[in-house]
């Protein structure tokens, strides 16, 4: 299986359930295991969010791509095309191993829906614990056309209540997808030097170049090099604008649009939305340029939210600074992020009132 992973010569991968074929329906799991080093951790001594991303990503890829691949006819490789959601419950420590349950829980004719969960694993004492909660989907593409999605095998559900929730699920995502398409074709520009704690004094650009090691089989970006990107420039914006310990909350809504080319550079765009007593809400942009072409064409690859902990010395929750609204269209952003603040927050109280029956 180690085919499907991003080259990572430094890192150990532990992929067990290593059977590549199995019938239509036999969905199965995946479990990727990989230690945490020093160069994996962030500023504040914790493992990087995006670490965490780029795991979670690749244990759905291979889930999903083992899944689509159950004959020998035309070979796919899974690609990621949404994060519904990425819920950081605690952080990661250097040392500790990070293990990644991927589980196919829905399929559509051309996609699929995979949870994630991953467990913190301290080797000295044994001790583990649930760290991260992920829903992403997947579509497959075909090996030797990359232009072509392919069917996927179903899955057998344990029950017909289970299947309509995630036809349910599929619906509505589908909706969300549409809905927040047109909204984000608008460029972030370099903002002129603003006042503290307004959107400008903290957006953040990060520009780079999509080399082979950041690519799959059909030299295009993985998803999981392209959400580290993103939550890099996210907890610079969060951090600009605390100036204190911040920590990533989770992720909701992000989209892959467009594929990434090996050899194009990528503009990374973040801009507060939103600020809530102790999280902040982060819209982070994904802009690619096609190099070593007749005509350089930029386009919008990818978009997403990223909530953002602001922490205090002892890492606890604290209030951050209220954001200072300025214009028409910040404002209707932030009544936009406030909207999902709310609707997230009524789902987590129903989650739990839920759990509590």
């Amino acid at each position: 299986m180690r085919c499907f992973l991003s080259p990572m010569s430094r890192t150990l991968y532990a992929v067990n359930r290593m059977s590549r074929r199995h019938p239509p329906g036999d969905v199965g799991d995946i479990h990727v295991s990989r230690i945490m080093r020093p160069d994996d951790a962030n500023i504040m001594g914790n493992i990087h969010g995006g670490t965490i991303l780029k795991i979670i990503e690749e244990a759905g890829c291979v889930v999903c791509t083992r899944h689509c691949n159950f004959d020998d006819e035309e070979h796919c490789l899974a690609a990621l095309v949404r994060v519904e959601k990425a819920e950081f419950l605690c952080p990661v420590f250097i040392g500790e191993v990070a293990h990644a349950c991927a589980e196919i829980i829905f399929t559509s004719e051309h996609s699929l829906e995979v949870q994630v969960k991953v467990i913190a694993e301290n080797i000295l004492t044994g001790t583990k614990r649930l760290v991260n909660k992920a829903v992403l989907w997947y579509v497959p593409i075909s090996l030797q056309n990359i232009d072509k999605i392919m069917n996927v095998p179903l899955i057998q559900y344990s029950s017909a209540e289970l299947e309509e929730e995630g036809r349910k699920r599929y619906e509505a995502q589908k909706v969300r997808r549409l809905e927040t398409k047109t909204a984000v074709e608008d460029v972030v520009a370099d903002p002129p030097i603003s006042e503290p704690h307004t959107v400008g004094a903290s957006q953040s650009n990060l520009v780079q170049l999509i080399g082979p090691g950041d690519c799959s089989l059909h030299d295009f970006a993985n998803g999981g090099v392209i959400m580290k990107l993103m939550d890099e420039v996210a907890g610079i914006v969060a951090a600009r604008h605390c100036n204190t310990k911040i920590v990533t909350g989770s992720v909701q809504e992000l989209n892959f649009r467009r594929k990434i080319k090996k050899g194009s550079v990528v503009t990374v765009s973040g801009r507060l939305t939103f600020v809530s007593t102790c999280s902040l809400e982060i819209e982070v942009l994904v802009d690619a340029t096609i190099l070593m072409e007749a005509k350089e064409v930029k386009y919008r690859a990818a978009s997403g939210f990223f909530i953002y902990i602001c922490l205090g010395k002892d890492n606890k929750p604290q209030p951050a600074p209220p954001l200072k609204v300025q214009g028409e269209e910040e404002q209707r952003r932030f009544e936009e992020g406030k909207a999902r603040y709310q609707l997230n927050k009524a789902r987590r109280e129903a989650e739990k009132q839920k759990l509590h029956k």
